[in-house]
């Protein structure tokens, strides 16, 4: 339990909370703790989902720019290799991962919520990555996830441009999957994600690690990565139960152990 992040944990789904009033601006305190929540809820066995909350009002205002501002280069290499880390740790949370937005997701907070599987906006929310605005680029993802979830040209707009997109636009350009009124975006993530409580937790873990490692390399090595965890989860109980009860029941009915 840090200062400013906490895991909440009920009914198989943890809740990684940002608390840093009033914009939860994601100093480096913040980030280290993002970082040991993201490393608490991997190790977890009894969490099979996650989700990321800054609160009613705001999802994540960005980077501490106050402290960054009088940066040297040699200082902000090694502050953004910490900062890049921290939100790789939660982009490999071995299960899904879904960001409740609400308010601002911008800069650095978008850049979190990037590392989530899925995305839900309430109608009210705004995203965008400003940096350049500050005369920099984004340095936590940005310029890498964004267009590999909306494509470069739309990328291109949002980070060259500066300018914050509705929650409408989000939706549209794929940048989230849901919107729904702001005072239903915490609900709404839980829904989300409380499907996969009782599923087979780790052919869910080889789902996400195939796709996510797969989008980096070519085809051929893609494939390679998709055998390879296919294959081994028939090492798994979960493989053994899943496919007696479809023999036995039909489809949808299998009672996963996770193991």
């Amino acid at each position: 339990m840090g200062d400013f992040v906490r895991v909440e944990t009920d009914k198989g789904i943890a809740t990684i909370r940002l608390d840093r009033p009033p914009m939860n601006a994601l100093n480096a305190q913040v980030q280290q703790e993002i970082a040991a929540a993201a490393a608490q809820v991997s190790a977890d066995s009894g969490t099979r989902a996650v989700v990321l909350y800054g609160g009613e009002k705001v999802f994540a205002a960005g980077a501490d720019i106050k402290e960054m501002a009088g940066a040297s280069y040699a200082q902000m290499a090694e502050v953004s290799a910490g900062l890049q880390a921290a939100f790789t740790a939660v982009a490999q949370i071995p299960k899904p991962v879904v960001a409740a937005i609400t308010g601002y997701a911008l800069g650095g907070g978008l850049e979190l919520a990037l590392c989530a599987d899925f995305r839900v906006a309430g109608e009210g929310a705004q995203v965008g990555q400003p940096e350049i605005l500050l005369g920099i680029i984004p340095g936590a993802g940005g310029t890498q996830r964004l267009p590999r979830l909306i494509g470069p040209a739309k990328a291109k707009d949002i980070v060259y441009t500066g300018r914050f997109v509705a929650a409408g636009e989000a939706l549209q350009i794929g940048l989230v999957d849901q919107v729904v009124p702001d005072a239903d975006v915490y609900e709404a993530a839980r829904r989300m994600v409380e499907r996969y409580v009782t599923g087979p937790a780790l052919a869910l873990r080889a789902a996400k690690q195939a796709i996510d490692t797969g989008l980096g390399v070519d085809l051929a090595s893609g494939l390679e990565i998709e055998r390879l965890q296919f294959a081994a989860l028939f090492a798994t109980e979960d493989q053994r139960t899943g496919m007696r009860s479809f023999i036995e029941h039909g489809p949808g009915k299998a009672a996963f152990s996770g193991r």
